[in-house]
């Protein structure tokens, strides 16, 4: 995981939006976009930066891809930036 890279992702406001609808769950791509004014090739260019930042996950199911927080890559920069603060 790359910082800069997981801070690019998250500096655009709609990723942002992205990753708090999928706080509540998984979600196909076509629900993610039914919630934004954009097109299909936005919303998966959207996708695609919050995956290569490793922010989400996708899993193919039958003829849907649905699209999961990592919650992984959360926790290590929320420990990074507790650190910073110098909390314990």
């Amino acid at each position: 995981m790359s910082f800069a890279e997981t801070f690019k992702a998250l500096s655009d406001p709609v990723r942002r939006e992205i990753l708090e609808l999928l706080k509540n769950g998984r979600l196909s791509a076509g629900d993610i976009a039914s919630n934004f004014d954009m097109t299909q090739a936005t919303v998966s260019y959207h996708l695609k930066i919050l995956k290569k930042a490793d922010l989400i996950r996708e899993t193919r199911e039958k003829n849907f891809i649905y699209y999961e927080l990592n919650l992984t890559v959360l926790e290590e920069v929320m420990v990074w930036l507790s650190d910073l603060k110098g909390e314990k």
